[in-house]
């Protein structure tokens, strides 16, 4: 019996946070682990040029910080092939034939994409490349004939436009060449990890996150800095759970369910301090989080061999790729030459 193909990946637009650990990379090594799948990381370096196109060493440096995140948090490359996006010569050509299936008015309702482009601030100067990288990604999916992603909550309306330019390639063409994709999403209440300000959403334009390869100094600097109730003034004031960041933290990172609502009920009532309930918080993610960056240390020790790991991933996902054009130029009738 044939594995299902899981495909997902990460811009290289500096180190991630742990905000991309819990919202994916850890269903991803859940998933490569199973041993049900066959899994494909990519390190998507083409569609950061698409807001980073005059800043390549940005995007050159970030390359290897994402390579030894993937490693740290257990991405294993003899479990997964991880690539880079720019070498597969494949996706260039396949993102082409979709993009004459996709009309601009559909890709500026993409709320993903009206969101980052509001965030982003880009008003009438939006890159081209900006507006149509839904149509990259779809690529990325459709080529590696991946049907699930993993991915985090918000990223639901790209995958549905990469179902429907499958399905218009396939109408099309007349073809079943190519297979929709589906969402893994990350276990209930744990789909976005918001910024240490009490934003919605971590993110490294925002600078309101914690690194997976912050250590352990810098992390604690940053829970202590992190927003709770602004009402609860005095250890003896009643404090607010809803909207308290660290409470938001501490369903996710302590095992212990009955210790943290306990924590709440006290919290509640009055009598805990901001200032221990962080120190807890700590605690419990440098727990989990210590190992992660130890192993990230080691593996930083050698980038020479991180690159490599790399090189080879990306031969492995071109032919993969290549496979899968091959058919697609059939049902297109474009196999001119054979």
């Amino acid at each position: 019996m044939s594995k299902e193909i899981y495909l997902t990946g990460d811009r290289p637009t500096g180190k991630l946070h742990i905000g991309h650990y819990i919202g994916s990379l850890k269903n991803r090594v859940r998933m490569q682990d199973s041993g049900e799948y066959s899994p494909f990381v990519m390190i998507a370096d083409t569609q950061a040029f698409t807001d980073n196109a005059r800043n390549p060493e940005k995007i050159r440096q970030s390359l290897t910080e994402v390579a030894l995140d993937y490693l740290a948090v257990g991405i294993d490359p003899a479990k997964t092939t991880i690539f880079v996006q720019s070498q597969i010569k494949g996706l260039f050509e396949l993102t082409e034939y979709f993009m004459n299936l996709v009309s601009v008015a559909r890709l500026q309702r993409n709320p993903t994409v009206k969101s980052e482009i509001s965030q982003k601030g880009f008003n009438e100067g939006i890159p081209a490349g900006f507006l149509t990288y839904p149509v990259s990604q779809a690529a990325d999916i459709a080529i590696f004939r991946a049907t699930k992603v993993p991915v985090g909550d918000d990223q639901e309306p790209m995958l549905e436009q990469a179902r429907e330019l499958v399905r218009s390639f396939n109408n099309a063409y007349q073809s079943d060449v190519l297979v929709e994709p589906v969402g893994v999403f990350p276990p209930k209440g744990q789909g976005r990890l918001p910024g240490i300000d009490g934003n919605a959403k971590m993110s490294k334009s925002l600078g309101n996150g914690i690194y997976i390869s912050d250590d352990t100094d810098t992390m604690a600097k940053k829970v202590k800095s992190m927003y709770t109730d602004p009402l609860h003034i005095n250890i003896t004031d009643p404090g607010h759970v809803e909207g308290n960041v660290v409470f938001t933290y501490l369903d996710i990172f302590d095992p212990d369910k009955k210790r943290v609502q306990d924590l709440k009920d006290h919290y509640t009532a009055g009598g805990l301090g901001d200032m221990k309930l962080k120190k807890h918080l700590i605690d419990v993610m440098d727990a989990e989080m210590a190992p992660i960056r130890e192993r990230r240390e080691k593996y930083a020790q050698d980038i020479p061999a991180v690159l490599n790991m790399l090189k080879e991933g990306s031969i492995r996902a071109n032919i993969v790729a290549e496979a899968t054009m091959k058919d697609v130029r059939h049902a297109m009738g474009i196999d001119y030459f054979g």
